[in-house]
């Protein structure tokens, strides 16, 4: 079964120069470049009303209007799961994710995902790219994602995101004790070998941090981490790059390492934790309807709450 996609939009000026294929992969993030390239050489994507090809160059300010189909992928299943909804309205949902809920479907995780989550409480996201969602989460990240429910919602949710129009927050404990803030510059991309694992390589795509240092500890640090970019495991990467990994990553930071004369509690609290110290806290976007500035914030989840707290009385006791 076949789907319709009629979709329209404007070249921006910071795009010029680049390949239309590349502008429009980052015009419409819900379609892989590849899917894009195939509207093209079927000619189901017109350049102000001409057909082109997908290595031409663009100016800026062109009209883009896409008329394709896609097949329908398997039909996924609404599964009554409880959602933490922080904020619902006809054009946007916000939602604080539970650390341990995969966000999509994929290989091991077929169901008992946010998207069927989702598509119980709103049957009609089934008609949007990815239910409606605009970015993700790991899953064992906790925190705010915000999905759109409608098309034009979501086209223009994608935009700002993409114009880096979203602002994004998290909060991490790291290894380690930093001395100031700062950023992290470092393109991200698949790792060469193991292909489930991203990593900063020259090839990868562009990616960004700012942190800033929030409380140190004796050999930890709680930090704030504000995204210019979004890429897959990003703040996980990113930290480890620097020698700073987020408490509780299993992916990226290696062995994990207990502070020397660490309390008892302490490392109780440590090996308890089951998943990495990172949770998204704030989300500020502008709604896509009423053009209104919406700021949306989730209190840190109560195991990173109670690390936080023995890193505090570990702290005392050294004192």
């Amino acid at each position: 079964m076949t789907k319709p996609i009629n979709l329209q939009t404007t070249i921006p000026p910071e795009l010029a120069n680049s390949r239309l294929d590349a502008a429009l992969a980052k015009l419409f993030p819900q379609f892989s470049r590849a899917r894009l390239q195939q509207w093209l050489s079927k000619q189901q994507i017109l350049v102000d009303g001409e057909m082109l090809k997908a290595k031409a160059k663009v100016k800026g300010g062109e009209q883009i209007i896409i008329n394709a189909t896609v097949d329908e992928q398997t039909k996924l299943t609404a599964q009554p799961i409880e959602l933490t909804i922080v904020h619902e309205d006809d054009a946007i949902l916000v939602i604080n994710k539970p650390a341990g809920l995969v966000v999509h479907p994929g290989a091991g995780h077929h169901d008992g995902t946010l998207v069927n989550a989702l598509l119980h409480h709103a049957p009609s996201l089934a008609a949007l790219p990815r239910a409606g969602l605009i970015h993700r989460l790991d899953k064992n990240t906790s925190g705010l994602l915000v999905i759109a429910k409608t098309l034009p919602a979501h086209t223009y949710l994608v935009q700002a995101l993409q114009r880096r129009e979203i602002h994004r927050e998290y909060q991490a404990v790291v290894q380690g004790v930093l001395i100031a803030g700062g950023t992290i510059d470092a393109p991200i991309g698949r790792h060469k070998i193991s292909r489930t694992k991203m990593a900063v390589i020259d090839s990868g795509k562009p990616a960004t941090s700012h942190y800033r240092i929030i409380e140190r500890f004796r050999a930890h640090t709680h930090i704030k981490v504000i995204l210019e970019s979004g890429r897959t495991h990003q703040i996980r990467v990113h930290m480890a790059h620097i020698h700073h990994p987020v408490v509780g990553e299993p992916t990226y930071a290696g062995r994990s390492r207990l502070p020397k004369q660490a309390s008892e509690e302490l490392i109780q609290e440590l090996q308890q934790l089951k998943r990495q110290a990172l949770h998204a806290c704030k989300l500020v976007l502008k709604h896509p309807i009423t053009q209104k500035m919406l700021a949306f914030q989730a209190d840190m989840p109560y195991d990173i709450k109670e690390l936080i707290a023995a890193l505090h009385r570990d702290k005392e006791h050294e004192n």
